[in-house]
């Protein structure tokens, strides 16, 4: 029968050549093989040599060819013809658009550069764009870093140095015991799943915390489904247990912590010398002495008695506030869901693993104080956190919680524990402040983000008002550190601070999913005045594909995909580092864009030329650079640091700090589209106390100069704005915030109910409401590709099933779902493993009818839907006028998981609600099927 079988090539020809380099399909940005046919990208797997991924490739990272031929492409520059919001467009050519847009832009240079409101979305040149905004002179810059995570950057960098995710991750080579809270499963997807499989396999155990169980909490050992925006009590009742039973590392808090210096009885702030360096009492001499000196022993227990006042140690200021009743397990158990039983189970567990299970690595290192230690004391107890605690008004104290956990455990930077990644850790003083000096046709005076030390460092005007169009870095959000970006429509509409000109946006869905208060949003975005004239002139918006936002804008700039363009995943912004190892990439052009598209990096460059703008432009008005690339090469941040730290010299021989290599993208091309330096063995732990990695660290270009430092247990930047609001200092807060900031500007961590429940009628809206992103999507971009939209093509609300039987719910039910802003109507859907009192869903799935070249009867505009039009930017009322951001008061992160709601079942409409009408669009709806074949 043989010769009746087809004849099949068993060995078909896969691909004409492979094209390295950096996936764009999430943040985790691991190393790509694209395998090209004809010019054409056949498909995508994962690089093996790559530091990040190590050749596992997620269904994201496959799915990128259908992101790449997506139908929603942009094609070309589009100037709008119609009414905003309307969608018609006219194709323009890019010297239109560039004209178009350096007319509006040059005016406001030359005259007032603050009436430029620049942000971004999700992209991952912020260090780029910075130094554009910086360059142009606007103070009104950041990235979407305020309302995704600042306050868990913010949190971890005031007090560790650094923080989780991309500036840390878990020791996975030796942690026993790994704890989550609040991590959804879009965030550092392969690295965490590769890292739970890796400890799993040799029995470690792993502790979920969120209210709902999905993702990395589904194969959790232990799931806590915790009631949301309690983290904080829950975290500071196991730090209540873990203190009362005394199963505290009390050398390492001794010795790498301000846990020994002294506070002053009477400012609040830290005993300093007359270097600004902190005083402890040594132990051997029982002196008062700086706490970094040779041979010193810092005492915990210390007390100095100095001109009639007794002066404590933070040490005893930790211990007087936890282990006060109100933290024990029995008091928090009703508010956090959590019983009291499972509270001291888990700290009984944490204690157990950190000392029970110690363990010593067979390494000598030096410490800052030049001590010599033959071994490293490994504790294998890690924690990893992201938006789900992050995402509250309550976030920044709750982060701070955590990190103040960990650190009394003695497992971070430790063998077993958290591991920073380079280039953090970094000591808060280490990091610019920001700045607001603004003038006509200059630059701005400095960085616009920053770490502010007291309130001197605030963004206030002369007059005291804001200097920044979302009022970052003011008395109502002081520590802001990345800007309010879920803020800048509102206040730029209502004139508050002050009127703008232009807003310029580059991928950021703020008509759609990325804005809180969706429908308000767009009304905002057409609004006009009393003349006729829109309240926000003029908008320019940048993105890759037909989106929501496109619509709203004036002037359209289309941006290619990322394997059409150039990217610098860089040292100076948000690098693919791992604990062991400095190390950063690049995308470059893998296919060529078949559109007229440009990377916007590059249309940033190009107008900069036109604009003449300091930075990128010689003395002679001459370009220094004519594209993006060009600047990635050439551009130093300062003599030998520019972009890349790879390859860096003639020779391409120099790391870190180096001479200008011109070839130097043809070497990354070379290497797979990254550089890794190795962290010296000995060097990898105790990193913000290790002579070895301190000089390392210089060498790299990360430090000038070595900077040991001390863990912040209790903040004196978080003192200094109560004590101004005690009324002390030169500079004061408004009366009506004074209260707010004496109660939320503790040094040491605390927790307190979100500020949207104030003003919330809880007994009418008792549900807590959550959205997060599903493993499968990224962006607004997921649920518009024809391989992941399969997974998610609408979203239910999911209900738990305590809510689900008290309201006689069934299968193909829908529901009403209020909130003191909004309504919606959406279809629900049961699950088990969740918080009693808690329904959610996933985020950006739902779509408006006419964008992303979907059709009028897709499941994601019909089924669909967003929470966000429950939620609203500004909280309740109180009655007294003012505008309160729904914000954490300290850092101005937005507050989405405060979201308070009521539940009720519905008819079934025809579509979810509320329903607007389709846009028009300026690219084809998609074919019904999206095929094609490439080779031959």
């Amino acid at each position: 029968m043989t010769f009746q079988q087809p004849k099949l090539n068993t060995s078909p020809k896969v691909s004409d050549e492979v094209r390295q380099t950096t996936c764009y399909m999430c943040a985790c940005r691991c190393g790509i093989n694209v395998h090209m046919k004809d010019g054409k990208v056949a498909y995508i797997e994962g690089n093996r040599d790559h530091p990040v991924n190590k050749g596992v490739l997620c269904a994201k990272g496959s799915a990128g060819i259908m992101q790449v031929n997506a139908p929603s492409r942009l094609r070309a520059p589009l100037k709008r013809v119609g009414p905003r919001g309307s969608g018609e467009f006219e194709e323009i050519t890019w010297d239109e658009a560039l004209d178009i847009a350096t007319g509006l832009l040059k005016p406001i240079r030359e005259n007032n550069p603050e009436k430029l409101a620049f942000f971004t979305g999700r992209d991952q040149s912020q260090s780029f764009t910075g130094f554009w905004a910086q360059n142009f002179g606007t103070p009104n810059f950041a990235a979407h870093g305020g309302f995704c995570s600042v306050n868990m950057a913010t949190a971890g960098i005031y007090t560790m140095g650094g923080a989780f995710w991309e500036f840390g991750q878990p020791d996975w080579d030796h942690t026993k015991l790994f704890m989550l809270f609040g991590v959804a499963e879009d965030h550092d997807s392969n690295p965490i799943k590769a890292g739970i499989g890796k400890i799993k396999a040799r029995g470690a155990k792993v502790i979920g915390v969120n209210p709902v169980r999905s993702g990395y909490n589904a194969v959790a050992d232990e799931w806590v489904g915790i009631t949301p925006g309690s983290d904080g009590l829950f975290i500071l009742s196991l730090v209540h247990e873990l203190m009362k039973a005394g199963k505290i590392d009390l050398h390492y808090l001794a010795q790498y912590t301000n846990a020994p210096v002294l506070v002053d009885a009477e400012t609040g702030l830290l005993m300093r010398d007359e270097n600004g360096k902190e005083l402890v009492i040594d132990r051997t001499t029982g002196k008062l002495t700086p706490f970094d000196q040779k041979g010193v022993q810092p005492d915990l227990s210390a007390q100095y008695r100095h001109a009639g006042t007794t002066h404590k140690t933070v040490m005893h200021l930790l211990a007087e506030k936890y282990l006060d009743p109100q933290y024990a397990p029995e008091a928090v158990a009703e508010r956090t869901g959590v019983t009291a039983d499972k509270i001291k189970t888990i700290a009984a567990d944490l204690a157990r693993v950190a000392f029970d299970e110690a363990f010593e690595l067979d390494q000598e290192w030096t410490d800052f104080r030049g001590e010599t230690h033959k071994t490293m004391t490994g504790r294998p107890v890690s924690m990893h956190a992201m938006r789900g605690i992050s995402a509250h008004s309550n976030g920044f104290q709750t982060c701070r919680a955590l990190h103040v956990l960990q650190i009394i455990l003695g497992t971070v930077e430790v063998p077993g524990g958290f591991r920073f990644k380079p280039p953090y850790p970094k000591p808060y003083t280490a990091h610019p402040k920001p700045h607001c000096g603004v003038q006509p046709n200059s630059a701005l005076d400095g960085p616009h983000l920053g770490f502010v030390q007291g309130p001197d460092d605030l963004m206030l005007k002369e007059d005291g008002s804001p200097a920044r169009i979302d009022k970052a870095f003011t008395w109502e959000n002081p520590m802001s550190a990345h800007g309010l970006m879920h803020m800048v429509i509102s206040n730029a509409h209502a004139g508050d601070p002050y009127k703008i000109d232009t807003l310029f946006m580059y991928m950021a869905n703020m008509s759609w999913n990325s804005s809180m208060n969706s429908g308000g949003v767009m009304q905002m975005l057409t609004d006009t005045d009393e003349n006729g004239d829109y309240v926000i002139p003029n908008i320019i918006y940048s993105d890759a594909y037909s989106s929501e936002m496109v619509a709203y804008a004036d002037l359209v700039l289309p941006d290619t995909t990322y394997l059409e363009r150039h990217d610098c995943i860089s040292l100076l912004d948000r690098p693919i580092c791992e604990a062991d190892a400095a190390a950063d990439a690049i995308r470059w052009p893998v296919v060529e864009p078949d559109r007229d598209v440009r990377g916007f990096q590059t249309v940033l460059v190009q107008l900069a030329n036109k604009l003449g703008m300091p930075g990128f432009t010689n003395k002679d008005g001459s370009a220094k650079y004519q594209d993006y690339a060009d600047y990635i090469v050439n551009h130093q941040r300062k003599p030998g640091i520019g972009p890349l730290a790879g390859f860096r010299g003639e020779n391409a021989d120099q790391v870190g700090r180096g001479d200008v290599n011109p070839d130097q993208l043809d070497r990354y091309i070379e290497n797979g589209g990254f550089f890794v330096e190795h962290i010296p063995d000995g060097a990898n732990y105790y990193k913000p106390w290790n002579a070895s990695y301190q000089d390392w660290a210089v060498g790299m270009g990360i430090y000038d100069a070595p900077e040991p430092y001390l863990f912040q247990l209790y903040s004196e930047p978080v003192r200094s704005f109560q004590r101004a609001a005690e009324g002390h200092g030169d500079r004061q807060p408004p009366e009506h915030l004074r209260d707010r900031l004496k109660a939320v500007m503790d040094p040491l961590p605390i927790w307190y109910p979100a500020l949207e429940d104030n003003g919330v009628d809880l007994d009418e809206f008792p549900i807590h409401a959550l959205t997060q992103r599903p493993m499968a999507m990224y962006h607004s971009w997921g649920t518009q590709n024809a391989w992941l939209r399969q997974l998610h093509g609408h979203n239910p609300l999911y209900l738990p099933t305590k809510l689900w039987e008290q309201h006689g719910f069934a299968d193909g039910d829908w529901a009403r779902v209020t909130s003191t802003h909004g309504e919606i109507t959406v279809p629900v859907a049961h699950q088990a493993a969740l918080n009693d009192n808690t329904v959610w869903t996933w985020n950006a799935i739902g779509k408006r009818k006419g964008t992303w070249a979907l059709s009028e009867d897709a499941p994601e505009s019909n089924k669909g839907f967003l929470l966000n039009h429950l939620i609203h930017e500004l909280l309740p009322p109180k009655g007294d006028g003012l505008r309160w951001s729904n914000s954490d008061p300290i850092t101005g992160q937005a507050a989405w998981f405060d979201l308070r709601v009521k539940i009720e079942k519905a008819d079934a409409p025809a579509e979810s609600q509320p329903a607007f009408a389709p846009i028009k669009s300026p690219v084809a709806q998609g074919p019904s099927e999206l095929k094609w074949k490439v080779g031959k």
